[in-house]
């Protein structure tokens, strides 16, 4: 038995094969494209292992998904693959069109002349699953209900209007053709190996190396923040026992403000990292949130995401296992124990990408 994931270097897609890999002996076969945020090193623990093949390729090569379907014959595809980053959307928009629409379309399109290949019995168990995001739905108010799965369409960025066409084509694929698609919607990840464009693992590197920790507007921006190990355990539930046709949001039933994650990562630092030179001292009293800048928000930023998770916890049984306070101090300790990776991701390319968003 094999299953195909694509984007699989990247941080969701990542965590997923290995976490596979460490409850499971069915092979993986990963496509991923290793753009700036792909990153093989993530995959380091898996060298040598024949349970596992990165195949270095676009989701746009149809050529390419084709013969690694033909050649693998997988039971699933997993799409994580994405351009998923909300300012990089709003500076440079036609790569996340190319990706998340264009390239969506051409692995659906494979993936159905090969489902169209199979026999009965092999097409009845296949299955699409789509990774997807919360942002398709717009923006709450304060007081507003969590998304659930009926929420309407209203995405107010180039990513997430690009992720919202996506989740439209799998939707008509399955309705249209018959694909036996799923899909999911998740809110905010956080976790090991995410890269430092992100809020979180921006926060950590930049505290550490005492630079400004730069923080939109305000600071009231408020998410539900997920655990990448529960998300990728809700993505194994669903692909085992989701139905067809069906959209599950996956949410970390944690909404905080952008503004107290970053102090609360800062006060976790002065006890986890009490000894770097930009903890508090008596020559440095505020410690790491004298590191705090606030700056222009960005473009139409969306003042609030919540996932309503009633439908995967009642039909799958589904419940995350990390409440905020566990996962982000396993994530710190990840980022502590982990800085020779994060200096080798931390380009010079990214370097300019943040004196160019944030100055």
């Amino acid at each position: 038995m094999t299953i195909l994931v694509t984007g699989g270097a990247g941080f969701i897609g990542s965590n997923f094969v290995l976490d596979w890999l460490a409850q499971s002996d069915e092979k993986v076969i990963n496509l991923d494209k290793l753009t700036y945020a792909g990153n093989r090193e993530n995959l380091a623990s898996l060298e040598g292992d024949d349970r596992h093949l990165l195949v270095e390729g676009d989701i746009g090569d149809t050529e390419l998904v084709t013969e690694l379907l033909k050649t693998h014959q997988p039971r699933a595809i997993l799409n994580f693959a994405a351009e998923s980053h909300v300012d990089r959307s709003i500076l440079g928009p036609e790569d996340f069109i190319q990706t998340n629409i264009l390239g969506t379309f051409r692995l659906l399109e494979a993936s159905r002349d090969y489902w169209m290949s199979m026999a009965d019995s092999q097409q009845a168990q296949f299955r699409f699953l789509h990774v997807s995001t919360d942002e398709v739905y717009g923006t709450l108010t304060p007081d507003a209900p969590p998304f659930s799965e009926q929420n309407r369409y209203e995405p107010n960025s180039p990513y997430s209007a690009s992720k919202a066409s996506s989740d439209h084509l799998v939707r008509a694929y399955h309705h249209t053709y018959g694909l036996p698609v799923l899909t999911t919607n998740c809110s905010n990840n956080y976790g090991p190996y995410q890269f430092p464009e992100k809020l979180i693992p921006l926060v950590i590197h930049n505290a550490l190396q005492g630079q400004a920790l730069p923080v939109y507007g305000d600071g009231q921006q408020i998410r539900d923040w997920l655990y990448v190990g529960d998300h990728c355990s809700a993505i194994r539930r669903v692909l085992e026992a989701g139905t067809c046709g069906e959209v599950y949001n996956i949410g970390g039933l944690n909404e905080k403000a952008n503004l107290d994650i970053v102090g609360l990562i800062c006060e976790l630092l002065e006890e986890m990292a009490a000894d770097n030179p930009h903890a508090k001292s008596a020559e440095n009293p505020e410690g790491f949130k004298g590191l705090i800048t606030f700056v222009k928000d960005r473009p139409g930023h969306d003042r609030r995401y919540a996932i309503n998770a009633d439908k995967i916890n009642s039909e799958l049984g589904w419940t995350p296992a990390e409440t905020f306070e566990t996962g982000i101090r396993k994530t710190l300790r990840w980022y502590l124990d982990n800085q020779a990776w994060v200096e080798r991701v931390v380009s010079g390319e990214y370097r300019s990408w943040l004196e160019k968003q944030y100055a």
